[in-house]
Order: C-alpha cells, then structure tokens, then sequence
C-alpha cells in the first residue's frame, strides 16, 4: 500500500490537515540539517541539553512492546524494577515498573511530553511511514516554524512529540525571543522524502535524542523561578502568563512549562505513574558544583546521586537530575 496525506490523517482519526493542527494545538499550545550517525542536532550541543527521563508505569511489558514497536527503542539495561531503553546504546527512557500506582491526572502537575528529536527530516519521514503502517494512534500535526512535529500518546497517557528540526539559522529572532507558531504540517511534503511503499524503520537512529521536555506546572512564575533562575535557562518566548520555553545556549527550547490543564496544581502524589525525574547535562564539569549553589541558595534541596550527579525537585516533585557530560 502507498501511504498518502489522507491516510495518515485517517490515522490520527481526523479528515484534514487544519483538524489534525488543531490535535497539535492541544498538544502544543502554539530543507532540514542532514547529520552523520556520529553527529549530534544543535539541540545537544549547548552547554546545557536534555539527556534521560524516567517514567513510573503500571504496565511495564505493554509499555516496552510500545516503545520499542513504535518508537524503535532498544532495551540497554534491567536493574531491579526498571528497564532502560534507548537509540545507538545511548540510554534515553527508563521505566520504572510500579504496579501499584494509580494514574497520574491530566490536570495535575508533571508531563505533559517527552519530545524526541530526530536527527533528519528523513528520519521523521520514515518514522511517519512506520506509525502509519502499523496503525499507532496519532493525536495532532504541526509545523512550529522552527520545527514540523508529530504528536501521540503511550498506553499511559504519557505525552511524546515526535520533532525534526530546521536549520537553526532560518530560525526568526527578535532579541531573545524566536518565533514559534503551531500552522498546519505539510505531510505530503515530509513523507515524499522516503519510499512509502514500504516500512523501512524498524530501529531508532542512532542519533535520536530527547530534545525537549514539556511539563505542566501549577505556577508559571514558581516554575520559572526553578528552572529559570535556580538552574540557569534562558526564555526564549516571552513572558507569558500560561506557559514558558526556556533554553541553553539559543536553542528554541529544552524545557517548556504550561498550565493549560494543571493551573494551581499541588504537590504531585508520589504514587501515581507519570515523569519521576528527567535529566540535564551539563558540559562543563565545573558547572555541576556551582549549580548545586544556585539551587541550595534559591532554597531547593539538593542530593547527591552515587555518580557524582545531583538532583532535585521543582516546585511539585518532579526530580530533575543535572549530569555531568
């Protein structure tokens, strides 16, 4: 079967391009760079980036059958009740098998999507043949001016974006502030790039990383205040009132909070699945003891994890760890 535009919007159960945005717009809320395996995106060569997250699932096996069907994800490690997965032997995503817990609340603070950056808009393409063969269920279609995006949901609930980036020298700036809008995706233009007759995705790249990491807060001015001040990125949009994309070194965004759904949410349950911690890199090795220093004088705790990497928690529990590169 030749896939086109319409099946992959029948796909994302919707008959149009601008009903599939609108999937984007919730999910959201507003010729590319081609790499070698041995390269990295922009988006991981800033002095801060996005390196792992952590989810607590109920269902750990029909959570590693998702990730690694849909995704391409190959398993790298088990310790006791966590499985690791990851792309080219680089571990991105662990589950935390928690049988017990309940399901975290969409309106309450924590993930709102784990946003996986592919290393080409060939890759995205492929990826894009390959969802829509084996029939995964898409929520949404954007293109963000500096980025075309795929959204979707695992068994969980768990929000993941799908992303390929421009070239970062056609992004818009005005100052500190770089134009992102959410217009419709121009699939068909994407999907020409592969055969689409075929599905020819069947393992990761190599190269694929997490780009970003969206959250949902209580507080916009209590979230920028940790990842902000506390932590060290830089806003990239604004000062918006209902959400905040902040970044290292220019990129559009490593991490975005929001409380579209989740406006005066509380302390997050610590027995409900969803994000346990998700992790930073810092390159400069130095860096690491002058964040513990921020952050202890902001008043956040601090701990220090067995490798020599530290952690702790925003406003409503979620871990961030800050790694050494």
């Amino acid at each position: 079967m030749t896939l086109t535009r319409r099946h992959i919007l029948k796909l994302a159960g919707v008959t149009s391009a601008a009903a599939a945005m609108a999937g984007a717009v919730k999910a959201e809320g507003m010729t590319n760079l081609t790499l070698s395996a041995d390269m990295l995106p922009f988006a991981l060569t800033t002095p801060m980036h996005v390196r792992e997250a952590a989810l607590k699932v109920k269902d750990l096996n029909n959570m590693l059958a998702y990730y690694r069907q849909v995704m391409g994800f190959t398993e790298i490690s088990r310790n006791g009740n966590t499985v690791t997965l990851g792309a080219g032997g680089v571990p991105l995503l662990h589950l935390i098998h928690t049988p017990d817990a309940d399901f975290e609340s969409q309106s309450s603070a924590g993930l709102f999507h784990i946003a996986y950056l592919m290393p080409t808009r060939k890759d995205l393409a492929r990826w894009l043949v390959h969802v829509a063969m084996m029939q995964a269920p898409i929520t949404g279609f954007a293109d963000h001016n500096v980025s075309e995006a795929v959204y979707l949901n695992d068994p969980e609930g768990n929000g993941i974006e799908v992303y390929s980036d421009r070239q970062k020298d056609t992004w818009k700036w005005d100052g500190d502030v770089v134009t992102m809008g959410t217009k419709e995706l121009d699939i068909d233009d994407i999907v020409a790039l592969t055969d689409t007759t075929k599905d020819d995705y069947s393992i990761a790249p190599a190269s694929l990383r997490i780009g970003h990491m969206h959250l949902r807060v209580g507080d916009i001015a209590k979230g920028r205040a940790f990842y902000e001040n506390a932590v060290g990125l830089a806003s990239t949009r604004g000062n918006r009132e209902d959400a905040a994309f902040l970044s290292s070194g220019r990129y559009h965004h490593h991490v975005a909070i929001n409380t579209w759904n989740s406006r005066g949410a509380a302390l997050r349950d610590d027995k409900q699945t969803g994000l346990a911690w998700f992790s930073l890199t810092i390159t400069d090795a130095a860096d690491i003891k002058q964040q513990q220093a921020r952050l202890e004088a902001a008043g956040y705790t601090v701990s220090m994890l067995d490798n020599g990497d530290i952690e702790a928690k925003d406003p409503w529990g979620t871990g961030l760890r800050l790694q050494k590169s």
